[in-house]
């Protein structure tokens, strides 16, 4: 049997962001896009029972123009590494966002 080569998904759009994160800082700030594409976020919040991922969608979504529900933490939910999916923006405006914020 051949199996179908086809991707499933719940039909939602949006766009991937990678972001370090550096806790305990003195306020939330995007610092530097790295030359992979990485967002450095620094936050006050500590990595404590989540506090920081909160925080992140949060800040994220102030910065983004969308509301924290549209933000999801696909990866990296424990580590300073994350991978966010934010849904119903796509990538160009994600990154003419994230620019603007920084100017």
């Amino acid at each position: 049997m051949n199996p179908r080569k086809y991707h499933l998904h719940d039909g939602r759009r949006g766009a991937a962001l990678a972001v370090r994160v550096t806790p305990r800082a003195s306020r939330n700030e995007i610092t530097e896009i790295m030359p992979d594409g990485t967002v450095k976020v620094r936050l006050i919040a500590s990595l404590s029972e989540g506090e920081a991922n909160q925080a992140l969608v949060q800040f994220l979504s102030g910065v983004l123009g969308v509301a924290p529900s549209k933000i999801d933490i696909i990866g990296g939910v424990s580590g300073n590494d994350k991978l966010l999916a934010v849904l119903d923006i796509d990538t160009d405006e994600v990154q003419r966002r994230i620019l603007a914020y920084q100017e």
